[in-house]
């Protein structure tokens, strides 16, 4: 077990117990293993930010421009002017280009944003390094070497992890060494290293509050989006996240199912043992079925008794088998010690030739009622066994 996946980690950060259970802990330092959910909307959040950055930039960039017009030598003053009316089309660019909101695009979008004053930095510096400043010009061209530390520092504002922090600072802390390396006769070295030191510092606080920001995002994010009974995602955030997968399927070409389950004859254990009984059926139900699914299969409370189990990657029959194979595990025991049994409806989205997320959960809702028909405890996956559907038959 690495650092990243124990309590140890979560305590380092000053997270409370419940916040981040120890193997959503490893989730702060790599991207790798985050639902698409919590991906989708970091992705946004990122994109938002990365264009609150830009408007500031846009803004304040040209404004100095005024500053080294009146405290700068020509033709210097004027050099460092078009590199700022330069940098500002770009920034005007970030702010008004539109991407489709992925994690991709996100760190797209952060890289051209950091790119740009990193850029603008390396090239002020190599013009300022011409001259020999003094008096005002030379506190006006020293606050060209505060431009690292600033972006730095801006790091704070994104709900990073550890690696992605690293790999935008990186480029940073390298662009004030090449500074350097260019001026390497007259630079006054305890300086410069002092300078990068400082730099590295800010690098890592600025790290430390992302990694923090995501560590809450991720709590708040498994609230908002879970049934509270049962730990199985809401039909809110089900949606969100079907809408999501089914769109990912069919840009790539691979099946993607889902199953539409329901409890049999759970009505009859509300009624006969109470509600409270039935939670903990519900509950129990949830739990017996998570623990058979891959890492990648999303349990959905769709209402009541009804679940629906996203199943990415695997075709009808393939769903199918699997379904089967939990059925024969069992779901547990009903209050009074029989098996807990479910009807499930299982389509395929390549398979019925769907484009609307809406509509494969249609099918696979009608074939759970299919199997009800037929007995129940039982798995439709195909259409040609299905007779005709008529009124739904009740649990």
């Amino acid at each position: 077990m690495t650092i990243f996946q124990s309590s140890t980690w979560v305590k380092l950060l000053g997270l409370l117990p419940g916040e981040l259970n120890p193997n959503e802990a490893g989730w702060l330092a790599l991207p790798q293993h985050h639902m698409p959910l919590m991906s989708n909307r970091r992705a946004q959040m990122i994109m938002n930010r990365v264009r609150l950055f830009a408007s500031l930039f846009a803004v304040l960039t040209p404004l100095w421009m005024f500053v080294d017009l009146l405290a700068l030598p020509n033709p210097l003053a004027w050099q460092l002017s078009l590199l700022r009316l330069g940098a500002t089309g770009c920034f005007v660019f970030i702010l008004y280009y539109r991407m489709e909101v992925t994690l991709f695009n996100a760190w797209r979008g952060m890289a051209m944003l950091f790119a740009i004053p990193t850029l603008f930095y390396v090239i002020s510096y190599l013009l300022l390094a011409r001259y020999h400043l003094s008096g005002v010009s030379a506190a006006v061209g020293t606050g060209y070497a505060f431009l690292p530390f600033v972006l730095l520092a801006g790091l704070a504002i994104f709900p990073l992890t550890l690696l992605e922090s690293a790999a935008f600072a990186a480029p940073i802390l390298i662009a004030h060494v090449i500074a350097g390396y260019f001026q390497f006769p007259v630079v006054d070295w305890p300086s410069f290293w002092g300078a990068f030191w400082l730099q590295g510092l800010i690098a890592g606080v600025a790290a430390l509050a992302g990694v923090c920001q995501l560590a809450f995002m991720i709590a708040l994010v498994q609230q908002a989006v879970r049934d509270p009974l049962t730990g199985a995602f809401s039909r809110r955030s089900g949606e969100e996240v079907l809408e999501l997968q089914f769109i990912l399927a069919g840009r790539s070409g691979s099946p993607f199912s889902v199953a539409f389950i329901d409890i049999d004859h759970f009505k009859a254990v509300n009624d006969q043992y109470g509600h409270q009984q039935g939670d903990v059926l519900l509950k129990q139900f949830a739990q017996t079925l998570t623990q058979g699914l891959r890492k990648g299969d999303v349990l959905v409370r769709w209402g009541g008794e009804e679940f629906l189990l996203l199943l990415p990657n695997i075709d009808c029959q393939q769903a199918m088998h699997a379904l089967q194979r939990l059925r024969r595990n069992g779901f547990g025991l009903r209050p009074d010690r029989t098996p807990l049994t479910a009807s499930i409806g299982v389509a395929d989205m390549l398979e019925e030739g769907c484009n609307d997320w809406r509509r494969l959960v249609e099918i696979a809702d009608q074939r759970m009622y299919v199997a009800k028909q037929q007995g129940r405890n039982r798995v439709i996956a195909t259409a040609g066994n299905e007779p005709p559907v008529s009124q739904p038959v009740l649990a």
